[in-house]
């Protein structure tokens, strides 16, 4: 199945889409974001993504706090406070999208109740992104399927069943435009838990396309991904590593974005054709590099040929070596010397 967002076609034979998700690291700072948004573009990026939560849809206790490592020591901030301070109004998710109509990339956000559904299918977004936090909230699954956008369902965390329910929420509302992402909700994540052929799985068990959101450190996971049908890639995105917040360290900064777009797109080319048979490029090899039967001595005309008469050797120009059976009991016209590639003009 194929789904067109933004006029690009997205499932098996075309290009990868890439994603480059900048969620918190714009850190509160719209100058930061629109930075953040040229540096993802000149990266290799198709798309950016942001999120678009309502704090208090997710927390309420506001003693529940969120341990992570910035320049090599170790913060605890309390969760309430370092989302809401980057929480988007819905004046700056309109002006980050706009901002990426302006420069020709694409926008998409992660919203967290119905309202922030709305705003986005306003907006005019080419696709709905919902959270692996979120999978589970059948409420807000159903609010995406029922604006009618195609829809990028993460399953960091989830059971078969619980991804099961997902899928059938969104696709009771009569939307069938789902990708699903395999993702590990480990940040950074060890290859080890990868389980790329997780891809597979997701696709044969709910028919749609599958993409990979990418926690793993370093472009190989991706490219990988790319020869397991992944369609997707989405990967955190920061400007730079160093910066405060909680996600820049494991994020990917520009060079390694492009890196990683490099990757995946040679892998594309790599995967090719699945038709069996040489290469255009491989035609001057089958000449030059190929075997054909050739004189194994001097041979008189009129000679008639023998099983030992015949070699083996390059060019592969003269007929294969399967030829010799042919050639055996036949005679040639004119005399031949050793090493003569055999061809059917030679013979009477």
């Amino acid at each position: 199945m194929t789904i067109t967002i933004d006029k690009q076609q997205i499932g098996p034979r075309q290009p990868c889409y890439l994603v480059a998700e900048i969620g918190l690291n714009f850190n509160g700072n719209l100058d930061l974001a629109r930075t953040t948004i040229d540096a993802a573009k000149k990266s290799g990026a198709d798309a950016v993504k942001f999120q678009n939560y309502v704090t208090e849809d997710f927390i309420s206790d506001r003693n529940l706090t969120h341990e992570y490592i910035e320049n090599g020591k170790t913060v605890v901030a309390s969760q309430y406070d370092m989302f809401k301070a980057c929480e988007l109004s819905d004046d700056d998710v309109a002006a980050l999208a706009a901002y990426c109509a302006e420069n020709g990339i694409g926008f998409h956000s992660t919203p967290t109740n119905p309202q922030g559904v709305r705003l986005l299918a306003d907006l005019g977004v080419g696709v709905l992104k919902n959270g692996s936090d979120y999978l589970t909230n059948l409420d807000l699954v159903r609010a995406m399927g029922e604006a009618g956008l195609p829809t990028v369902l993460s399953t960091g965390m989830a059971t078969l069943g619980e991804i099961d329910d997902a899928v059938r929420a969104f696709r009771q509302t009569g939307n069938d435009s789902l990708i699903l992402l395999h993702c590990v909700s480990n940040y950074p994540c060890d290859p080890k838990d990868l389980n790329l052929r997780r891809i597979a799985t997701l696709r044969d068990c709910f028919n749609c396309p599958v993409g990979l959101s990418d926690h793993s450190e370093g472009a190989f996971a991706a490219a990988l991904a790319v020869g397991l049908d992944a369609c997707w890639i989405e990967k955190h995105f920061t400007l730079d590593k160093t910066l405060p917040g909680p996600d820049h360290r494991f994020s990917a900064d520009p060079e390694e974005f492009r890196t990683m777009a490099e990757g995946v797109r040679i892998a594309e080319l790599a995967l090719g054709s699945a038709q069996l048979g040489p290469t255009e490029s491989e035609e001057d090899a089958r000449q030059g590099w190929r075997l054909s039967c050739v004189a194994a001595r001097d041979l008189d005309a009129r000679h008639q040929l023998a099983r030992s008469d015949i070699a083996f050797n390059r060019p592969g120009t003269g007929l294969p070596p399967k030829g010799a059976d042919w050639l055996v009991g036949r005679s040639i016209k004119g005399a031949l010397p050793k090493g003569h590639v055999l061809t059917p003009e030679d013979l009477l």
